[in-house]
């Protein structure tokens, strides 16, 4: 579970080049594009991990934001375990919040059972190949200091913390971030996040 206590502060990444890459499953999962009924499912995921205080809440707002475009809710990428169960999900987003219209990997998301076994990576992989497809470059994320964990395996994908750029409506808070950051990981990790910054 994410510890929410970690306290938060905008911290925006960007990737400009990325080189295609197959997605590795474990054994009996898959992933496959938004289908109708999943809004339910993500709806479950979400608040499984405190983001929604309700499933209808939670469904609502992904019927309202995702949903009023086919051509983005194809880009909507659902992980299935062998029961064909929704374990994880992320999106390859344009996020037209802001002035222009810019690539986001969205809202990545894996059920507590099921991480740790590669499914939050394998997701990632196949939404920057969506991009890769599209040549929709850079790809920012938006995220902060108590998702350390997934910081890094966005790292491990060529993404850049950035050290005053952003997207969005988003502030970079790049400093405090990295301030809370330097109290959660390892020395090491730290230091490749430092090492991993750019303006």
């Amino acid at each position: 579970m994410l510890d929410r206590t970690i306290p938060f502060f905008n911290t925006i990444m960007k990737c400009s080049d990325y080189k295609h890459r197959d997605p590795e499953l474990p054994d009996g999962f898959s992933i496959i594009s938004y289908q109708p009924g999943h809004e339910k499912e993500w709806a479950k995921l979400e608040v499984s991990i405190g983001d929604f205080c309700s499933s209808a809440e939670a469904e609502d707002y992904f019927i309202k934001t995702y949903l009023h475009d086919p051509n983005q809710s194809s880009n909507i990428l659902f992980a299935l375990n062998s029961n064909h169960e929704v374990v994880g999900s992320c999106m390859a987003w344009q996020d037209t919040r802001g002035v222009n219209s810019v690539s986001s990997l969205h809202w990545l998301v894996v059920h507590e059972r099921y991480q740790g076994i590669g499914l939050g990576k394998a997701l990632c992989i196949a939404v920057m190949n969506i991009f890769e497809k599209r040549r929709g470059f850079p790809v920012y994320i938006h995220t902060q200091p108590w998702s350390w964990k997934a910081i890094l395996l966005y790292l491990s994908l060529g993404f850049k913390l950035q050290t005053t750029d952003s997207f969005s409506h988003y502030q970079n808070e790049y400093e405090n971030a990295m301030s809370e950051l330097k109290k959660i990981v390892s020395e090491e990790q730290y230091e490749l996040l430092r090492q991993s910054s750019e303006d």
